[in-house]
């Protein structure tokens, strides 16, 4: 045999070699295929969760076949830590041969919503995490180049998903602040957006009591896994880097819960990509109704289910009760029963009604309780649901008073892309107020009111209160002066306060402002950031915050 058919002879081969396992590829446990749990019995079915979570669609099975013919576990693992929920039909979950899909309802098995004392009158609807929608896990995490952290980054939408199908948000909300401090989360640590739908700001680690120790209780939405309070092995945790992470004997990377602030990943140190500040892609929440403001003083004393398809909420407003109770319909509709503490009681039927859906989610809602407002160089607000058109206003659980108002667009030039606010405009510079922009407001518009503001974890402190602003104007010059009617700051005093934080670390604040369909109805006097947000109620055709940041001692 001459050379040249030997080096074909040996070419062909290899052909023949490495074709044979790919005919013989669903045979070999190596070869990662497509999975997803067995779908559970009608029995076994959740009475919130959607019908297509629990009969998803059929998949085709996809596989990659590695050249190294070692087994790829990346999937099993992360399968692994989900199946406590698949098995019994809570969740769904595929895979394919770059991501891990978990469909869900969002709406956990244990006790909701009891515990929160800053309520934005939400409850625990059924979102449909399913199919295109469905939430997804890299099975092959790729290290940052630059890793992103969430502290004022990644206010919309969530950062990770726990291994019972629920979101995970950052713990700060997208005013900056933790909301595990200012008492927004029940005693799971969750609560539910302004789409109505459930999910976590903290480490939900009570998830080890259904997974195991050992085992991870969610993952962050870069792909890396996220572990309790201690080690796999049972071993104390050592050694967190600033996002909560660190590298295991062998190096892989994983993050930890923590008991303070970040809780759980405080950031990236996988590749993700940001859009609109939040992890995309992700899926969208779609709201069934309007946003209704928060109820000052409430706090959730019960939350039960008094037959499978309905809820009852129960909040105290100054020692007196009040209920949200609603329904679930066949057609997707839900029917809700606002009971306010005097006894006074109205009912509306929300259905579904399509467009683009809210955080936790990854659409942009019509009023946005996770996502933070339009960065300064927007120049247009989130589309409400169903096109440009202002919500229908709806009950409030509380006055029985009309609600439902519309995105306002506020930015302000000074304010950069990392949203911190120069020393100029604060205690540390000149202290003159800071130039503010807003859009026109809805039709019927006949003034602004502006607010700027800062919560505290005791109280919520106020800088600068103007109302009586012509409906002709939308901007505010810097040090604006002589512009509407100046009211009260904390200090009792008619100006702008500037921001002059006696703390360390750095401090969130935001500015408000309202587009009103009447002159409110004020005294000439003595008018705080209070008498002027209840002087708006009920006349607030559209409203926007603009929240950013600033720390005594750094760059201006």
């Amino acid at each position: 045999m001459n050379p040249t058919t030997a080096r074909w002879l040996f070419v062909v081969a290899i052909i023949l070699a490495s074709a044979g396992p790919a005919r013989m590829a669903t045979a070999h446990p190596w070869h990662r295929h497509g999975s997803r749990a067995t779908a559970p019995e009608a029995s076994d079915r959740r009475d919130d969760a959607p019908a297509s979570a629990v009969n998803p669609p059929p998949v085709v099975p996809r596989f990659r076949l590695t050249a190294t013919g070692k087994p790829d576990r990346a999937a099993t693992d992360i399968a692994a830590a989900f199946a406590p929920f698949s098995k019994r039909g809570a969740i769904t979950t595929r895979s394919d041969d770059r991501s891990f899909y978990v469909e869900s309802s969002g709406v956990p098995e244990h006790p909701l919503m009891v515990g929160i004392k800053a309520w934005q009158q939400q409850v625990p609807l059924p979102q449909k995490y399913v199919g295109d929608n469905a939430w997804r896990i890299p099975l092959e995490p790729v290290p940052a180049a630059t890793p992103a952290s969430t502290r004022n980054r990644f206010l919309r939408g969530a950062i990770a998903l726990a291994v019972n199908g629920v979101p995970i948000f950052n713990p700060l909300n997208n005013r900056g602040e933790d909301a595990f401090l200012i008492g927004e989360l029940d005693e799971y640590g969750g609560h539910c957006g302004r789409a109505d739908d459930y999910h976590y700001h903290i480490a939900p680690v009570h998830l080890e009591k259904q997974v195991g120790k050992g085992m991870p209780i969610a993952y962050a939405l870069d792909g890396y896994p996220i572990y309790g309070y201690d080690e796999p092995d049972g071993s104390p945790v050592k050694g967190l880097d600033a996002f909560g992470g660190h590298e295991d004997a062998a190096g892989n990377y994983h993050y930890h819960a923590t008991k303070t602030y970040p809780y759980l990943n405080g950031g990236f140190h996988g590749e993700v990509t940001e859009r609109d500040g939040q992890v995309d892609p992700q899926p969208r929440a779609e709201p069934l109704r309007a946003a209704l403001p928060p109820l000052r003083g409430a706090k959730i004393v019960g939350f039960t289910a008094p037959s499978p398809t309905s809820r009852l909420l129960t909040y105290e407003v100054g020692g007196r009760q009040g209920t949200v109770a609603y329904a679930l319909g066949q057609d997707g509709s839900v029917t809700f029963t606002y009971t306010d503490p005097s006894g006074r009681t109205t009912t509306e039927t929300a259905k579904p009604r399509g467009g683009r859906g809210g955080p936790g989610g990854g659409g942009r809602p019509p009023r946005r309780e996770v996502g933070p407002p339009p960065r300064p160089t927007d120049r247009s607000p989130p589309e409400p649901i169903g096109g440009r058109d202002k919500p229908a206003a709806r009950p409030n659980a509380a006055r029985n008073a009309g609600s439902g108002a519309a995105t306002l667009a506020v930015r302000s030039p000074a304010i950069g892309a990392d949203r911190m606010l120069p020393s100029e405009y604060t205690c540390d510079g000149a202290g003159v107020s800071p130039p503010i922009e807003w859009e026109a407001g809805p039709e019927g518009t006949k003034s602004y009111a502006l607010v700027l503001w800062h919560e505290a974890p005791d109280q919520t402190k106020s800088y600068w209160v103007i109302h009586g602003i012509p409906a002709t104007i939308t901007v505010l010059p810097k040090a604006a002066r002589g512009v509407g009617v100046m009211g009260l700051n904390d200090k009792r005093r008619p100006e702008y306060d500037p921001p002059c934080s006696r703390g360390p670390g750095l401090k969130t604040y935001h500015v408000t402002v309202y587009a009103l369909s009447a002159t409110p109805q004020l005294p000439a006097t003595a008018v705080d950031r209070e008498a002027l947000l209840a002087a708006v109620e009920g006349i607030t055709l559209a409203d926007g915050t603009l929240t950013f940041s600033y720390e005594r001692g750094a760059k201006p």
